[in-house]
């Protein structure tokens, strides 16, 4: 079976600097990988790398295959839904009619939404819990607010891979779990997801493998019980990690300051 993303030997970066180097690993389908390391490791570039958004210096992205740079840009769009982190409204906007752009891949140029299209909108903005912003202005809503319509954006297009730069930034412990359902229920249908985050909950909660990223290359990779450890994870942050087992044998993680020594 096809892997619907993966990288090769990929690098990419800004000015002289390689932000990520080196970096090899399938996302494959029905499994939700989480993005960890510190400020600077690299987690957006390689969601941006994985995109098309950043070039490839050195390496190869693939989707479906086939190397993303030979896949019509359409195609691209269809497939691929991508959430930035620290997304700012240029202008003013109604939610409902931002959460509709996640829908561009799929209509005319000229065309009026169709009633998929509307169906579409308005189950992403009801999955977010955000139904009742659907006729606010983006620039009126609090931050958490605002991140669960760019979620819903997200949703709406119906993509194969999700591409999710801190989805859950912001938002209250109610609502993240709301994001980690929507996640998970894609990865059960068959998508593959990729998220990076800061917050170990998240991560031990929502995904079944992590990439650990330092210094822009991987640290360490692989299923979330192999990669949520104390020496992992106290390596990759400079804390002392404490791991226990929730349900179902999930990493739960508490850390604290690194011990002196």
């Amino acid at each position: 079976m096809t892997v619907p993303l993966a990288a090769e030997e990929l690098a990419a970066g800004y000015g002289a600097h390689d932000a990520i180097a080196e970096i090899s690993h399938a996302f494959p389908k029905g499994r939700v990988t989480a993005l960890l390391g510190e400020n600077g490791a690299g987690k957006s570039t390689l969601l941006k790398a994985l995109a098309g958004i950043v070039p490839a210096r050195r390496g190869t992205v693939r989707l479906g295959g086939r190397p993303l740079l030979g896949v019509p840009r359409r195609e691209v769009a269809r497939a691929l839904g991508y959430l930035p982190q620290g997304f700012e409204p240029l202008f003013p906007i109604l939610a409902r009619d931002l959460v509709l752009l996640g829908r561009t891949p799929w209509r005319t140029a000229f065309g009026a939404p169709s009633a998929r299209d509307r169906a579409a909108v308005d189950a992403a903005l009801s999955e977010m819990d955000a139904g009742m912003f659907a006729e606010v202005d983006l620039g009126a809503m609090s931050g958490g607010e605002r991140q669960r319509i760019l979620v819903a954006r997200v949703l709406a297009g119906e993509p194969e891979v999700l591409l999710l730069d801190e989805p859950a930034a912001n938002l209250d412990p109610r609502h993240r779990f709301l994001v980690i359902g929507a996640m998970r229920r894609r990865a059960e249908a068959g998508g593959a997801v990729v998220f990076s985050t800061h917050e170990l909950d998240v991560a031990s909660h929502g995904a079944d493998d992590a990439v650990l990223l330092s210094g822009g290359r991987v640290l360490a990779a692989g299923p979330i019980a192999d990669t949520l450890t104390e020496p992992l994870l106290s390596a990759l942050f400079g804390v002392s990690a404490c791991v226990t087992r929730g349900a179902g044998g999930r990493p739960l993680v508490s850390i604290g300051p690194a011990q002196a020594r």
